[in-house]
């Protein structure tokens, strides 16, 4: 898709008031053409062949086969990017574990419509550049920590779009003996807590949203809440949290520079940073400010992200000091530790 063309878009709901309002919002904005709409899944593969957009919106709760069905059985198929619409539910990291690169939460009656069109539309542009990569397969259960890291104190890790799926990979293969572990994915609120509530059930580590005052300590991991930004500061021999809703940094809140150059003051040589799949620049200031203090970093491939913007930056400013991809990053990191 060359950069004069219009964004195709295939908008999928059950419902007729909902479908409307998305194709009227979406077509407000010049650079979107929405192609074809359709109430069910059946319907929607047919106009992915009829009319091959670049992209699709899908809802969740849909009749005859749900949107995770649907997109676990269509993307080997069709190829196609997928943004979920749905209402907030950890079923939207069910969405993304099919395949779905991106998500927007449907708005309630007390939220602004008009906002939700905004973040749909910035949504679909991203997935518009998005890659669908392979799964990365199962995690690597065997990966141990040959002695304790006694050098390092801290891990701290950015992501964004294909972020949940990255980190979720991460946390199944390493082994919870290793470090404290901080993360900022940019993600709403709520969807923050699901997040860490999902990570918490289905890995070895203590996983949850930050709240300030968490000690971070080996075993656990802090996800920072959507809308507030997270730090690190040192405490005696003790990293304690600080979230706080200040301001965007780098367009983001929580802004991954935010941690990193938190953790670059606080931790200096005795952290690892890593910096995963997304879009943007978030990250690479912080990411460097790290490497400068002594800090060992990590950033992921291009091959391996769904989207290599973050950490491109980071890599292109010298910041990153490996290069790895997402199967490669937790021996990489345990190498680190020794």
């Amino acid at each position: 898709m060359s950069q004069s063309e219009k964004i195709r878009v295939l908008v999928v709901d059950d419902s007729l008031l909902s479908r409307e309002f998305i194709i009227r919002g979406l077509e407000a904005d010049p650079q979107l053409e929405v192609v074809a709409k359709a109430s069910n899944p059946f319907e929607a593969r047919d106009k992915i062949i009829e009319f091959r957009p670049d992209v699709m919106t899908c809802d969740i709760n849909m009749p005859k086969m749900d949107g995770i069905e649907f997109i676990r059985r269509l993307l080997p198929q069709y190829p196609i990017p997928v943004v979920v619409v749905s209402s907030v539910s950890g079923a939207i990291f069910d969405a993304l574990n099919a395949g779905a690169v991106e998500f927007v939460a449907k708005p309630d009656e007390h939220e602004d419509p008009d906002l939700f069109i905004k973040r749909l539309i910035q949504k679909i542009k991203i997935a518009s550049k998005a890659k669908l990569t392979i799964n990365p397969g199962q995690p690597d259960n065997k990966l141990a920590m040959s002695r304790e890291a006694k050098h390092i104190d801290i891990i701290a890790i950015g992501a964004s779009t294909g972020g949940t799926e990255a980190l979720h990979y991460l946390l199944k293969t390493l082994p919870p003996t290793i470090p404290g572990i901080v993360i900022v994915q940019h993600i709403p609120p709520v969807f923050s807590r699901l997040f860490a509530e999902r990570l918490n059930n289905q890995t070895a580590f203590t996983v949850k949203e930050a709240q300030t005052g968490d000690v971070v300590e080996k075993g656990k991991v802090f996800i920072a809440p959507g809308q507030q930004n997270m730090r690190v500061k040192k405490q005696g021999n003790r990293y304690v949290i600080v979230c706080a809703a200040d301001q965007k940094i780098s367009g983001h809140m929580p802004s991954v520079d935010v941690l990193f150059e938190s953790v670059a003051v606080a931790a200096k040589e005795k952290a690892i940073g890593v910096i995963l799949t997304g879009m943007g620049y978030d990250g690479a200031k912080g990411l460097l400010a790290m490497r400068r203090k002594g800090a060992r970093t990590i950033g992921q491939d291009e091959a391996s992200s769904v989207v290599y913007g973050m950490p491109k930056a980071a890599f292109e400013i010298g910041a990153v000091e490996k290069q790895v991809g997402l199967q490669q990053i937790p021996r990489t990191l345990l190498n680190m530790l020794k």
